[in-house]
This record gives structure tokens, C-alpha cells and sequence, in this order.
């Protein structure tokens, strides 16, 4: 099953009209958007917007609608949210979750890159 096509084009239009330099990566069969080399949002492929907002805005953006807990291996990512289409229906919605994401991603920690093995 593939991503949501459509929101990925809305992400992208919301991320350019911020005049946002990102990149796109695939990642478990969904489409993650990088900024300054660290995950910002993605959409699943289960056509959830994954949403990485941090802690401080976590437990006030649990109380929106269509937003809920990103689990991972049976736990709760604090600063992870998943969002629905009634947290991303309108553009304004969209626009509003892009924000937080954008935000955060001073303060995010970037992934550590792997270390090639030599031959």
C-alpha cells in the first residue's frame, strides 16, 4: 500500500510557500519530509500524517481533533503525533500542523548517520 499521493502535494505546496528547503525520503513504505537533514512530517502508509511537533506542544495537541499518540513498538513517542483527515482536512489545518513541525525542527536532534564500513 502507498502513500497518500495527494497529501504529499499538499505538504509540499504548505512547505514552499514557507520557503522551506527540505527533502523527501522514503521511509516504511510511506514518504518522510526532511528539513535541515532531520525528520519533520511524513505521511504513512496507512495515509496518517506523522507529525513531529516535540514535547512541549505534545500533550496541548493531543486535545485537537483527528490527532492521537504515535505508538511505536506498544509505546508513545512524546513529541510524536499522528493526525487523520480531520486534523488535515483544511488547508489552514494542514498549514497549522506544518507550523509546529517547522518550530520544533530547530530544537529536533538529528539522526545519527551510520558509519560506512571500510573494506
Amino acid at each position: 500500500m502507498a502513500y497518500n499521493e495527494l497529501m504529499a502535494d499538499r505538504i509540499r505546496q504548505v512547505l514552499k510557500e514557507k520557503n522551506t528547503r527540505f527533502s523527501e525520503k522514503n521511509m516504511f513504505g510511506g514518504l518522510c519530509f526532511m528539513v535541515e537533514e532531520k525528520m519533520c512530517i511524513g505521511i504513512t502508509n496507512k495515509d496518517q500524517v506523522m507529525a513531529r511537533i516535540g514535547p512541549d506542544r505534545y500533550a496541548e495537541a493531543l486535545t485537537k481533533p483527528g490527532c492521537t499518540e504515535m505508538m511505536f513498538t506498544g509505546r508513545a513517542m512524546k513529541g510524536y503525533v499522528f493526525l487523520d483527515e480531520t486534523a488535515t482536512d483544511l488547508d489552514s489545518d494542514l498549514e497549522y500542523w506544518v507550523q509546529l513541525c517547522l518550530d520544533f525542527n530547530p530544537l529536533a536532534k538529528a539522526s545519527r548517520k551510520k558509519k560506512k564500513k571500510k573494506v
